[in-house]
């Protein structure tokens, strides 16, 4: 556990027509134990900020009261950028980034407490990618967050260790909430609503950090994401459908539970393997050892989006439009299509209410006259392994 310092210094900052440079001075001058606190009032930044001093906090007077207001920047690629250790950011708002709102890269514990940020003219494809985008870290906490408005995830860890995404909020974002290439997190009681994708769990090829496990999706709301998919062309999140609560997508030991899913218009949750090409022979595409249980669903597949990837389509053709709460694809290496999945890497499907289930059976897809389609969610019952919880020192 790291301390604060016993006389540690606190720089106050005002909204000013200097307060850029005051603002990056102070953070460019910090000693460890510092604190930069912004006063209630709109900050007009033109250029990015950026902390590279440990043991730092950024704190405002409230996620409402103090914005840093980036609508006219000029030059840098995010709003606030970090990569220093043991940072905590707090009730503050970024807005209008011209890029990525807060990137964080490659540091040991962070915290954001309270953080908003938002593109304030809606759904675009003109917005920045992430809202809060921490990547290549450890020890990462997201407390009472909001993020509205990125085209591509408003909430994003990736390729990172040890995280806690809770008490957050995300709405109008292509993916609301995103986990990538990243081991140990657990994503609970957040709402993602009105997103193009409620959350998502995925594993990417040609990333230093892959074969994304132990992730664990629990007491969440995923519900009405129905904003058409904004994101720029040739983005990965471009291919999720409008109206996807959960998907899962090549990651291993994924537990889904106790969530409140539905009112979306495609799926409630899908759990698929990457399907797009790639030269990187480590790369593993497929789903393995996941758990979806206890989960409560609302109504979904009413309103399916076929315009976006294989997803919508495969599942309305193969359900005759009749669409389920849960689909997998089915698809699995070559070997275990024949002489089966080891038992530890089954799906495993359990006490779910009144859910609905498809699963592709991908060899009777190849052949004439059989039905291509398991419907019967009594055949993925099984015992339940719960993953251990996440737990770091959160006192840094």
């Amino acid at each position: 556990m790291l301390s604060t310092p016993l006389f540690a210094a606190v720089q106050i900052i005002q909204p000013s027509i200097n307060a850029y440079e005051e603002i990056q001075e102070a953070l460019i001058l910090a000693e460890p134990g510092d604190i930069i606190r912004l006063t209630a009032g709109t900050f007009f930044l033109e250029d990015s900020l950026s902390l590279d001093v440990n043991s730092v906090r950024i704190e405002g007077a409230g996620m409402s009261q103090t914005i840093l207001d980036f609508k006219n920047q000029q030059s840098g690629a995010q709003g606030l950028s970090v990569t220093s250790d043991n940072v905590t950011l707090q009730d503050f708002s970024v807005q209008d980034a011209k890029g990525d709102a807060i990137k964080v890269k490659g540091v040991t514990n962070i915290k954001f407490i309270r953080v908003k940020t938002e593109w304030t003219n809606g759904p675009n494809s003109s917005n920045g990618a992430y809202g809060l985008y921490p990547v290549e870290s450890k020890n990462v906490l997201i407390d009472g967050c909001v993020a509205i408005g990125a085209s591509d995830a408003g909430i994003y860890v990736g390729q990172s260790q040890n995280i806690i995404v809770r008490n957050s909020r995300a709405e109008f974002n292509v993916a609301g909430i995103e986990i990538e290439n990243s081991y140990y997190a657990d994503v609970h009681n957040n709402i993602a609503t009105n997103n193009t994708g409620g959350i998502l769990v995925f594993d990417l090829p040609s990333l230093p950090q892959q074969r994304g496990h132990h992730v664990r999706v629990f007491n969440n709301q995923s519900v009405g994401n129905n904003t058409d998919n904004f994101a720029p062309e040739g983005n990965i999140v471009g291919e999720v459908p409008r109206g996807t609560g959960i998907i899962i997508m090549a990651n291993s030991d994924v537990e889904i539970f106790d969530n409140v899913i539905g009112e979306n218009d495609t799926v409630n949750i899908a759990v698929v393997t990457y399907g797009g090409e790639t030269d990187d022979a480590q790369y593993y595409p497929h789903p393995k050892s996941i758990q979806i249980h206890g989960n409560e669903f609302g109504p979904t597949g009413y309103n399916p989006d076929t315009s976006k990837g294989d997803l919508a389509q495969m599942l309305f053709d193969l359900s005759d439009g009749n669409m389920p709460d849960i689909f997998w694809d089915g698809l699995l290496p070559v070997s275990q299509l024949v002489f089966g999945q080891p038992e530890h890497e089954k799906m495993v499907v359990s006490n779910n209410g009144d859910g609905t289930l498809l699963a592709l059976d991908p060899i009777k897809y190849l052949l004439p006259f059989f039905e291509p389609a398991i419907s019967d969610i009594n055949a993925f019952e099984g015992e339940i392994q719960p993953l251990p919880p996440v737990a770091f020192d959160e006192n840094f």
